[in-house]
């Protein structure tokens, strides 16, 4: 859970991923804007690999290093990062499994007993287990073993003797799933390959295609129990070399080869995310610098098996598979008997075997936990033995299995085998009869004959069970519980009560209950209301002042959201019950006003006295006399207005002609066709809609003419083929014509020759006959004396491939009187569920249209009453700014009474506007929780929520932040709305989602709309091999949307990519017309008899004279359907299409040199040689340069990495300062420059002193004088405004070496917003790049600057910005281009379709350009080929979500709505998306959550909240930290500890710190190697390894930890014995059944007792019922029963509970602050512990907020804790602070040219947020008089008693009764007061 509702932490690695070199332990993203650090590394990571390099190679010496040492040097290198597997790495992408580091994980299990016995069935169950869980969690995968690899799966620790038993088990295992996983999971592929470099394997892999490996690097986990760092080195020395090597020699191959990897070890189960470490090359040439593989030998067997095996196929067939592996395995021993085993002993052991193999078929499977056994004498070494010759005949090639199934998994028991080596009893019919034909196979094959079973041994016993410590009956009684809401739907539970069961709290418990007690009662000091004091003043002072500057930004912001035609929005005042809203059928002249132009009062009086003469006159509609002749009066008087009216109209619009004449003769004045073409759009884009009736279409038409005369240019030039896309526009423009106002015949008749002349399509007809006559203004250039005109292209063809982006692209579009445009059909159909009332849910790609949606319900609500509230869930703060920025400038409105807005925005760290005033609220998933979740909104606000949006819905899917979405789309009190342009699965989700919206009685109404509304064209860059900059090339192109035939920019075609045919093609991969027309080109010139392309797929008998783009889409589909065929089907061209269509993205060749556009001035330029493409700092100018050129910008770069988007930036903006420095701004000629405006600059002193000194009275006879100096004065004034030296600013960036575009903001303007970044201490590099037309954009970035980015890059100022993630959800940026600059893990097919959407956005662009630089081939084709990933979800009932359901039950005296919220929750049929349907497990788990929370005293038997239930509940985010902070906090711990506080603070915070970094922000250490440690970690100021927890800490910890163990145990039990009826007997992924049915046998054993909760695979190893851990639990539970680890309240104890060592890096900024230190030495990125520290810094405020008001030592609500903020956010509040309370503030508060149009809407006069009025009754008092009424106090009395016994010797040594929470917060505040100080020292 993350610390705050924008900040998440990174995930914790838990496990020994690396040696060192983690270059990142984490992935971080911050939730403000789900960015992640990517891994392309800098400088620094560089030279510090460098480093190390160099030193290790000054330690290995010079004469060259071992192998071993190199490749464990190399690994080390190597990148991690710890991610979610499915969620935000590999989605459902295909990865392979390397099978022995799975079986090595599998095999390193302290259980799994093959050490005496050799339990196969508990090995296979382990690997099934594993691979379930993937498959469980959505994860694609295909298995690989190599046999040079067999002995890498045998477990480190393991004795030589024993390493055969797990080579039989790889064997069988392999044998087992190739067999059984055909049938039942048909997709997982096992394969098995010489080796890793065998050719097979090579070709296996290039016709796979797989993302990545996932395998094990041999470190292994430290077994601890108690001990600290002092045994690790041994530890770690164990694990063999040899294996180590093997497992990372085979990760370097991998990579080298361009393959990540994931380590199978420290994989971790997560709710429904696998986490687990990624590893991935520092750069691409490291990853070529793999060292040399040593290939391992691959054993051959040993033994010949062909005369056994040929034999037992004319024997029998009856057998099955395992027994004949028994047989054939027992004939070779008798024909080659071992050495190690006596000949008078084999025979009998032989005989034991098979009677083994016989009861294996017949005994049920709980029956065989039996005692460990030596057996008779030489049993072992027979079991060793037996193993090594079934695995050498396993892997035999005569070796097939010739029965029709494989039970290989139970081949062999060894437990069983050594009870019955010495213990042979009598056995049943049944296995008799299976004995004998063992036995009488083994005859026929071998010649020997084996002695047969005697019941007559010593030691024969009939079947006993026998006793162990582990079956002794646990407790299972629970607390009593009853609450009435509750007990409905706990019904089902049945437990046995006992009302003494856990509840012997301890006498220190029992003290600081009672000390709790004592706060409970006191009252809170009375609030004298006298005046203000100083400090209030100054709070509030600052509070009005930031609200005023939020409110100022948001104008400026709200400003530079236009619509497509570039006017800022204007807000529309909504009036309550007067919107068109639902009203289909009203004309739209009834709709609200925009703007308030008139009143409401006007309109209903007007209508009302036409109604009224309507009404008295209309009696007698055809009335004669008097009537009649006052009738006809009338209507000539009309017919009189109307013609004076026309004549008028005629005059206005003879001066609209006029007007236009003139500015035609300006713009003709204009030689430059492209500039004379914006500014004619410029012009026609400002026209008033009374202009456009007159001479709309003839301005049209001169913008199409401005394109024509380029043509004709280019035809004079025979440059008609480079530049036929121009007529593709003129086409666009002249069909536009004909729909356009203002037509006339001329300009018909130009719009028809230019038509005919160049052969264009038919456009639209028009009858010229109603059309008015008037000359064109201006000469049009048609007819032309030149040759070539005509484009000589067939119709279809040059629609296919020049006209694709201007194709008519509406999706059943109509009029509807609800929204001011005309809705697509699926559009119309989202309007009709709002109406209705019901829920929806949107899935449409980026561009398609869904803003509207969310506009539309917010103005229903606005327009229902004043009440009413719409909650706008967005994932990120940057999406929160620009929504309410939206609303600001749409709507505004009138409201009765102060206090209220239209709207609010509400995050953590950031408000403007009262959240319960308002009635558009805008936040974030964590803020709406709590405000639903407040007891004290529950009567009023939250009952008021009429609809909730999530938008980005697909965030449900993240690992960190998801649970809070899903809790919320679960608990939501209304119709929601939920929108997402990437799901996966969007009929699971929308399945699931309907099912959620049923419990509480809303329908929901799904809509999917496939479809973009423009294309995006994607080129893959390559860079030229040397680069010459004179300066940005001039924009040359014209009428071109791609990048064709641009330099560099290889065309990607969609199917060109999908190079591998078993992914197939994506639902969602879009053809534009051009791709289409290619692909069938390329099918009809490589199709054959048998695979035919139809005739009617030709585009004349497909496709209309004229295609929109719905035909298109029809073709597209036709098309693809025969590829499907094709890819289906062996032997099909389809391999020839992709190749036909792949060649030009395949294109291997660079430019030589790319040289930009010499300036005549430009002084010698430097040749600067790109020697690794892959390079983005040297090959990004380039790129820019020629994207520049073709007028593709702007552009936005993502990159994943913040630190390189940074470096992106800084790197593009010192190149061009440096070759701007040396070809411009040095010399002479610039030398002379500056002198000359140096004598500018004293001429204007002079000049202005002059004028000062004009005398102000004038003299007598002095006016001639005077007005001579006026004169001079004007003429001089005038010279001086016609100066170019006024804008002449030596600092500024000189033409073409920047990219702004100057005309899109005024100078004045840009100085504004760069005082502003200056006084926030921004970088003044950062605010040179703005200058230079260039942004960064990540989550680390200062807000304002990203503000600042944002909007000047919609302004179009900024045309170049370099970005994480951010701005890929939802961010209205609407973008020529945008460019993958970079790979990273993080860019996965999810986040490539939401970057890849901000190119093309509908009403801008009509093609987006996508350009892939610094990406492999392989990851284009991956991505473009890719399929969304599927969302799943997470399980939601968490301990804490009950907690505070209880405490919003109770303290809002059970509300409706409180009561309505947990009735919607708990009556859910599926809790979680992608999970099953489990009502009773649901239910029975929840009830033990209640169960722990009775025990830990947080709830009351009724279910009142108790204690420290607030403080636990506020530290929600934390879970499961704060169950175990609770502990210790009950358990006084912390009273015992804060004592000294006083006498010794050093000491005590120290101590204190030291237990708060055990419990908050873990953050898991890799496996550290002795070299590791010796040259990082003992350097370096860090600790690293953090130190033991204090024993009286880890003491009841541990304690804490036993008991919810206890519970959980209880919960499996009692839920086995009510619901769980079937036998456990089935692997969980095969499916196979083992062992006979039931649970009893006749065959005479003596067992141990059966186990009820553990797995009865798991017990063939021994273990029963008995847990050592939480985790034990739950990862040996029987099957039938939910149990996740994740969501048990529970902290594993380092280092006794947890295998690998905490990382200390947040003892080690406490103590000395050091980010650098913590970087090198603990490996936390630099990026990222900005944020960790700022999370930690939340849980600190929040515990301290949290004990403040408990103790009422401040006045609150339950509301307070939105107002708790962690350090970072502390110190942008204080910088608002500053900038708010000076006087800049003022240059952006008033509406000013960068905030223009936007008219603010009326507001109350107090804006600040105000504070609820104090709760009448808190929670605490509530409780408190709850106790009084319930039976517990009773319960308590009898504990009294024993207590009082005890009170007198323990309160010598404890603290006074009011005193020890006094201390603890005393302590709290002190660690928090020197963490910020070290936080502040850390921004200084």
């Amino acid at each position: 859970m993350s610390a705050n509702e924008e900040t998440a932490k990174p995930a914790a690695p838990n496990d020994e991923a690396l040696d060192n070199w983690d270059d990142d332990e984490s992935s971080s993203g911050e939730a403000d804007d789900d960015d992640r650090n990517g891994t392309t590394n800098d400088d620094e990571g560089k030279k510090e690999e460098g480093d190390a390099a160099s030193s290790d190679d000054d330690e290995e010496g010079a004469d060259g290093e071992s192998h071993e040492s190199n490749v464990l040097k190399s690994y080390r290198k190597l990148l991690s990062r710890r991610v979610d597997l499915v969620g935000d790495y590999a989605g459902d992408e295909l990865f392979l499994i390397e099978g022995d580091s799975m079986l090595l994980r599998c095999f390193n299990d302290d259980q799994l007993d093959f050490h005496t016995g050799l339990q196969l069935l508990h090995a296979v169950y382990n690997v099934e287990h594993l691979l379930s869980n993937l498959v469980r969690r959505k994860c694609n995968f295909h298995i690989v073993f190599f046999d040079s690899n067999r002995e890498l799966c045998v477990p480190p620790a393991t004795r030589d003797e024993d390493a055969c038993k797990y080579l039989l088990a790889r064997a069988a295992i392999i044998r087992h799933l190739q067999v059984n996983l055909s049938e039942s999971h048909p997709t997982i592929q096992v394969n098995v390959f010489p080796s890793y470099q065998s050719e097979d394997f090579a070709k296996y892999l290039s016709a796979s295609g797989p993302y990545f490996v996932m395998m094990h690097d041999g470190a292994q986990p430290e077994k601890r129990a108690g001990k600290h760092m002092a045994a690790e080195d041994a530890a770690v020395e164990k694990s063999p070399t040899s294996q180590r090597v093997g497992l990372r020699q085979m990760v370097l191959q991998f990579i080298g080869q361009g393959y990540n990897v994931a380590l199978v070890n420290g994989l971790e189960w997560r709710d429904t995310k696998v986490m687990t470490m990624v590893l991935e090359a520092r750069s691409r040439n490291q990853a070529s610098l793999t060292p040399a593989i040593t290939s391992p030998k691959v054993a051959s067997s040993a033994l010949d098996f062909s005369e056994e095996i040929s034999n037992l196929a004319q024997y029998s067939t009856k057998l099955t598979e395992r027994q004949q592996l028994a047989v054939v395995a027992v004939s070779a021993m008798l024909r080659q008997p071992p050495n190690n085993i006596p000949n008078e002993s084999l025979n009998s052991l032989c005989t034991a075997f098979l009677l083994h193999e016989a009861l294996l078929a017949h005994l049920p499977l709980s029956m065989r936990r039996l005692p460990e056994d030596k057996g008779n004498a030489g049993a072992e070494a027979f079991l060793r033995a037996v193993s090594s010759t079934s695995e050498m005949c396993l892997r035999s090639p005569s070796w097939k299995g010739l029965g029709e199934s494989c039970d290989l998994a139970d081949y062999v028991d060894g437990r069983l085998f050594l009870q019955v080596s010495h213990v042979q009893a009598e056995q049943d019919s049944a296995v008799q009869r299976t004995f004998e034909a063992l036995v009488g196979a083994v005859g026929k094959i071998s010649g020997s004959e084996l002695p047969q079973l005697n019941g007559s041994s010593a030691q024969a016993a009939g079947g006993a069970e026998i006793e162990d410590g582990d079956s002794k009956h646990e407790d299972v009684a629970v607390l009593p519980f009853s609450n009435q809401v509750f007990d409905k739907h706990l019904e089902p539970v049945r437990l046995q009560i006992d009302e003494s069961v856990g509840d012997d709290e301890s006498y220190t418990t029992h003290r600081i209950f009672q000390e709790l007690s004592h706060w409970h009662n006191v009252k809170r000091p009375i609030q004298h209301k006298g005046p203000p004091t100083k400090q209030e003043e100054r709070q509030k002072f600052f509070a009005e002042r930031r609200n005023q500057l939020f409110m100022a930004e948001m104008r400026t912001y709200a400003a530079s959201l236009t619509n497509a035609v570039g006017k800022s929005l204007d807000p529309e005042t909504i009036i309550v019950g007067q919107g068109k809203v639902g009203n289909r059928d009203l004309p739209p002249a009834t709709t609200s006003k925009k703007g308030g132009a008139e009143s409401p009062a006007e309109e209903l009086s007007d209508s009302g006295a036409s109604s009224g003469k309507g009404g008295k006159g209309g009696k007698k509609p055809g009335a004669g006399g008097k009537t009649a002749q006052k009738n006809a009066g009338k209507q000539a008087m009309l017919a009189q207005i109307a013609e004076s009216k026309a004549k008028r109209d005629e005059s206005a619009g003879g001066k609209v002609v006029t007007a236009w004449q003139t500015v035609c003769k300006n713009l003709q004045a204009d030689p430059e066709p492209r500039s004379r073409f914006n500014r004619a759009r410029l012009y026609l884009a400002s026209l008033q809609s009374a202009w456009r009736e007159v001479i709309g279409a003839e301005v049209e038409l001169f913008i199409l003419n401005c394109v024509l005369q380029y043509w004709i240019d280019a035809c004079r030039r025979k440059e008609q083929v480079q530049r036929k896309e121009v007529c593709a526009l003129l086409w666009y423009l002249a069909g536009n014509i004909t729909k356009s106002k203002g037509l006339t015949k001329a300009v018909l008749q130009s719009v028809d020759l230019t038509v005919k002349t160049l052969g264009l399509p038919p456009v639209p007809q028009v009858n010229a006959d109603q059309l008015q006559e008037r000359r064109l203004i201006f000469t049009f250039a048609l007819p032309a004396k030149v040759d070539g005109l005509s484009i000589d292209v067939p119709s279809r063809e040059f629609q296919l491939v020049y006209c694709g982006p201007y194709l008519e692209r509406t999706f059943d579009s109509r009029p509807d009187p609800r929204v001011e445009f005309n809705p697509d059909g699926w559009q119309r159909k989202v309007l009709d569920g709002i109406d209705a009332n019901k829920s929806v849910f949107a899935v449409a790609p980026t561009s398609a249209g869904k803003t509207f949606i969310s506009f539309y319900a917010m103005r229903k609500v606005l327009e229902a009453d004043d009440d009413g509230v719409l909650v706008y869930v967005a994932p990120t703060k940057a999406l929160v700014n620009q929504i309410a920025a939206e609303i600001q400038a749409r709507y505004s409105k009138n409201f009765k009474y102060g206090g209220k807005s239209v709207w609010a925005i509400h995050t953590r760290d950031y408000r403007i506007n009262n959240p319960s005033g308002c009635q558009v609220l805008v936040t974030v998933p964590h803020v709406l929780q709590i405000m639903l979740l407040a007891p004290s909104n529950a009567n009023s606000w939250s009952s008021r929520v009429r609809r909730i949006i999530f938008d980005e819905v697909h965030s449900i899917g993240q690992a960190e932040d998801g649970v809070v979405w899903e809790q919320l789309l679960l608990m939501a009190p209304c119709p929601i709305i939920a929108l997402s342009a990437t799901v996966g699965n969007p009929g699971e989700f929308s399945g699931w989602l309907t099912d959620t919206q049923k419990a509480i009685g809303i329908d929901l109404v799904t809509v999917q709309h496939p479809h973009r509304y423009s294309d995006l064209r994607k080129y893959f860059y390559m860079p030229p091999k040397k680069f010459a900059f004179h300066g940005l090339p001039e924009r040359s192109a014209f009428g071109t949307l791609g990048l064709e035939g641009l330099t560099g920019f290889n065309h990607v075609h969609p199917v060109g990519a999908l190079v591998d045919k078993s992914r197939g093609i994506p639902e969602d991969l879009g053809l534009e017309p051009r791709d289409c027309y290619e692909l069938w080109k390329a099918m009809v010139k490589f199709q054959s008899e048998k695979f035919p392309v139809a005739s009617s797929l030709d585009p004349a008998k497909a496709l209309p004279a004229v295609s929109r783009k719905i035909d298109i889409l029809n073709w597209e589909k036709e098309l693809k359907d025969v590829l499907r065929k094709w890819i289906a089907e062996e032997g099909s061209p389809y391999e020839q299409v992709v190749k036909e269509l792949e060649a030009s993205f395949r294109k291997e060749d660079r430019e030589e040199l790319q040289a930009t556009q010499p300036s005549s001035d430009a002084q010698a330029v430097k040749e600067v040689p790109i020697n690794d493409e892959y390079d983005l700092l040297q090959t990004t100018l380039p790129m820019l340069c020629r994207l520049n050129a073709q007028d593709a910008l702007p552009a936005i770069l993502f990159n994943y990495d913040r630190h390189m988007c940074e470096k992106i930036c800084n790197t593009l903006v010192e190149q061009l300062q440096q070759t701007e420095l040396a070809q411009r701004k040095s010399g002479p000629k610039w030398e002379k420059t500056l002198e000359r405006f140096e004598e500018w600059k004293k001429v204007q002193e002079k000049a202005a002193s002059k004028k000062s000194k004009v005398p102000a009275k004038k003299g007598k006879g002095g006016d001639e004088d005077d007005k001579m100096s006026k004169l001079d004065q004007q003429r001089d004034s005038a010279d001086a405004n016609a100066s170019p030296w006024d804008s002449f600013d030596p600092e500024a960036p000189v033409e073409g070496y920047h990219f702004a575009d100057h005309s899109k903001v005024q100078l004045s303007e840009l100085a504004i917003y760069v005082r502003q970044l200056g006084r926030r201490n921004v970088q003044q590099w950062l605010i040179d790049a703005i200058q230079r037309g260039i942004g960064v954009h990540h989550a680390g970035m200062n807000r304002k600057y990203r503000q600042v980015v944002e909007i000047l890059f919609r302004k179009g100022f900024l045309r170049v910005i370099i970005a994480t993630g951010t701005l890929a959800l939802g961010i209205n940026m609407p973008t020529r281009t945008v460019v993958f600059s970079g790979d990273s893990v993080f860019l996965t097919a999810l986040n490539f379709r939401q970057c890849a959407g901000r190119a093309g956005r509908r009403g801008f662009d009509l093609l987006g350009n996508v350009v892939f630089q610094g990406v492999s081939r392989q990851k284009v084709c991956r991505l473009i080929s890719s399929r969304l990933p599927d969302l799943n979800g997470h399980f939601p009932i968490t301990t804490t979500l009950v907690l505070r359901l209880f405490t919003l039950l109770h303290e809002s005296k059970n509300s409706k709505y409180a009561v309505g919220a947990i009735n919607a929750l708990l009556s859910q049929p599926r809790l979680y998306m992608g999970g099953p349907s489990f009502k009773d497990q649901t239910m029975h788990h929840l009830r033990f959550s209640i169960e722990y929370l009775r025990r830990q005293h947080l709830l009351a038997t009724n279910g009142a909240p108790l204690n420290f239930a607030g403080l636990v509940s506020h530290l929600y985010f934390t879970e499961n930290s704060s169950f175990a902070f609770h502990a210790l906090l009950k358990e006084g711990y912390f009273h015992e500890l804060c004592a000294g506080i006083n006498k010794n603070e050093k000491n005590t915070v120290e101590t204190l710190m030291l237990v708060m970094a055990h419990l908050f922000n873990r953050i898991y250490c890799r496996q550290a190697d002795p070299e590791y440690r010796d040259k990082i970690v003992k350097p370096s100021s860090s600790i690293v390894f953090l130190p033991p927890l204090p024993k009286q800490a880890s003491d009841i910890l541990r304690q804490h930890n036993k008991q919810t163990l206890h519970v959980y145990r209880t919960y499996v039990e009692t839920f086995v014995d009510q619901h769980v009826k079937h036998d456990d007997r089935k692997l969980p992924l095969s499916g196979m059944s083992v062992g006979a049915e039931g649970n009893t046998s006749s065959a005479s054993l003596q067992h141990l007792p059966q186990t009820k909760v553990r797995s009865p695979f798991v017990a063939l190893s021994g273990p029963g019922d008995k847990f050592a851990t939480i985790h034990d639990l739950c990862h040996t539970t029987r099957d039938g029963v939910f149990l996740e680890e994740a969501v048990i309240p529970h902290v594993e104890v380092y280092p006794d509970e947890s295998e690998m060592p905490l990382n200390a890096w947040l003892l080690d900024f406490f103590k000395h602050g050091d980010i650098f230190t913590i970087e090198k030495a603990n490996n936390i990125r630099r990026a990222d512990i900005w944020f960790l520290l700022n999370d930690f810094s939340l849980v600190l405020a929040t515990i301290i907020t949290s004990l403040l008001n408990f103790m009422k030592l401040k006045e609150g609500t339950d509301l307070d804790m939105l107002d708790v903020m962690g350090d970072l956010d502390v110190h942008d509040e204080a910088e608002d602070n500053e900038v708010a309370a000076s006087d800049e503030q003022s240059e952006m508060s008033a509406p000013s040219a960068a905030d223009s149009g936007i008219v603010m809407p009326e507001r109350p006069k107090t804006a600040v947020p105000t504070k609820k009025a104090k709760n009448t009754e808190s929670w605490e008092e509530v409780a408190d008089e709850e106790e009084k009424v319930t039976e517990r106090a009773e319960r308590r009395a009898a504990n009294a008693v024993r207590m009082e016994n005890e009170a007198a010797q323990a309160l010598k040594s404890g603290v006074g009764k009011d005193q020890g929470l006094r201390d603890v917060l005393k302590a709290f505040q002190k660690l928090h007061a020197e963490f910020y100080e070290k936080f502040r020292a850390m921004w200084a």
